[in-house]
């Protein structure tokens, strides 16, 4: 049988998935300095390894022949899936995967040296060399996908989302956020001068932040005997689903910065977590792209993290951990502090969303060459005053170099966080009406019935569903930003 062949397949190229997730993970958290040349070719290696085996050309004949096959319906979605994604891997030869991957690993690791020294000028030519390999990219997936050159990209990112739906929504968003920013502010403000805020009163250790965060990743659901917490230069979650590695980055004058974070990645790990087993080694038991994957990780981040009733479970395990005795009151406008600032990873849900669609509309620019990467600093300062008011324009360390992904080559990534921060405000609503006792549950530190709709709705679907097919049939309803307005409204504005 034809289906045969491509399972066999499937547990090969899941091997190497692995192996490259895995020594990824390690270069980001623990791979000495001068371990990047050799280590940028080893992935390189195997990255071009995979392609080939996952590219060749008797799989097109496998596919043909096992549609004509007898197959059970999970057998039938299988093929469906592996057929896309060849599509997708057979855009680009062999050897322009393997350089480029050499060239963002080495563009990656000078990020991580330069951004530190606020050094643009000396990081430019690495990432021209990014923007250049990504533009082809595009051009090669656009010609064979049929679609523009950015929504070429997004599609490796979120399969069947689109520029022409983003947009609109976005553009709604972008000029909701312009108001609602300043009244945010405002009603902030009201409430401090009543209750002015109790600033931090000690010093964290890392070692007990460590442990604060990993009791709290375990009380949401974290298999710890399949996942760690480590230490990286910029919080992710990487690994395999049997072995997921979660790193956040700590600052010991607070500790909430580093708790989100970890909250944040325990959302993405939890997903991974709780995919299907069964389907492991096909691609339609992965993942379905990263505005699902963000809308989990913000799912835990902003609807459970950021939830008053999740500080009444959770403040006790603070004391415990910190020895900082808060009340609710004292907590909680640190919790939904709103703030115009520089940097994304660091902003509140009011204002998080502008950070996102500027990298969204620079982005765009970049990949069908109507910006070029020496620009960046000009333009990127140019929308931070619009939207919010501040200014990088001689720090690009803060602008354009914040991020790990233009670095990584991720361009058509960005728009997964906002559009992942609507889908969780419209899954908490879908969750809240069908369970409304929920809150009760998260102030008692109970999450069971909570992940248990995510489970049977998000996690247990893995890649059956396009992007906004999986979120229609989780929500009823396709992406609709009222909610995550809505959502917004009745935390951050005026009672």
């Amino acid at each position: 049988m034809s289906f045969q062949k491509i399972d066999e397949l499937g547990h090969k190229l899941e091997a190497l998935e692995h192996a490259l997730a895995i020594l990824g993970a390690d270069e980001a958290t623990h791979m000495a300095v001068g371990g990047g040349e050799k280590r940028a070719e080893a992935m390189s290696t195997l990255a071009g390894m995979y392609h080939r085996q996952a590219s060749a050309p008797e799989i097109a004949d496998w596919i043909a022949a096992a549609e004509a096959e007898p197959l059970s319906e999970e057998q039938e979605t299988a093929v469906k899936e592996f057929k896309r994604n060849y599509t997708n891997l057979t855009c680009l030869p062999a050897e322009f995967v393997e350089r480029q991957m050499n060239t963002r690993i080495r563009c990656e690791q000078l990020w991580r040296d330069l951004r530190a020294k606020n050094d643009w000028s000396g990081f430019l030519p690495a990432l021209e060399g990014v923007v250049t390999l990504a533009r082809e990219e595009a051009a090669m997936r656009s010609e064979v996908l049929g679609l523009g050159l950015y929504d070429a990209m997004i599609e490796q990112h979120d399969p069947g989302n689109r520029t022409a739906e983003i947009s609109p929504v976005f553009a709604e968003l972008k000029n909701f956020l312009k108001d609602f920013v300043p009244e945010a502010l405002a009603v902030q403000e009201e409430r401090l001068a009543k209750h002015p805020l109790k600033p931090l009163s000690g010093v964290y250790s890392i070692d007990k932040q460590r442990e604060l965060g990993l009791a709290m990743m375990a009380a949401v659901g974290f298999d710890l005997s399949h996942g760690s917490l480590s230490i990286s230069h910029h919080p992710f979650c990487g690994g395999v689903p049997s072995d997921v590695r979660i790193t956040t980055r700590y600052r010991t004058t607070e500790f909430l910065s580093s708790l989100m974070g970890v909250l944040h990645e325990t959302g993405h790990a939890l997903y991974e977590q709780n995919l299907p087993k069964q389907w492991a080694h096909w691609p339609v038991g992965k993942a379905r792209g990263m505005a699902v994957h963000e809308s989990q990780s913000l799912f835990v981040e902003k609807q459970l993290g950021r939830n008053p009733a999740f500080w009444h479970w959770a403040l006790p395990i603070v004391e415990k951990h910190l020895g900082e005795t808060w009340s609710i009151d004292d907590i909680i406008p640190h919790v939904h502090r709103v703030e115009r600032g520089l940097i994304r990873v660091d902003a509140d849900e009011v204002t998080y969303p502008l950070h996102v669609i500027l990298r969204y509309e620079l982005e765009q620019d970049l990949i069908q060459g109507r910006l070029e990467a020496v620009d960046l600093p000009e333009a990127w300062d140019a929308k931070m005053r619009e939207y919010l008011g501040l200014s990088t324009i001689d720090n690009p360390a803060d602008g354009p170099m914040q991020d790990v992904h233009w670095a990584g080559g991720a361009f058509g990534y960005f728009p997964s966080y906002t559009l992942g921060a609507m889908m969780a405000a419209q899954q908490w609503a879908a969750l809240t009406k069908e369970h409304p006792a929920a809150d009760d549950d998260i102030a008692r530190g109970d999450f069971t019935a909570v992940n248990q709709w995510r489970r049977d709705n998000i996690w247990s679907q893995g890649s059956r569903w396009s992007t906004p097919e999986l979120l229609r049939r989780a929500t009823g309803e396709k992406l609709n930003a009222d909610h995550f307005i809505g959502h917004i409204r009745k935390r951050y504005g005026a009672a």
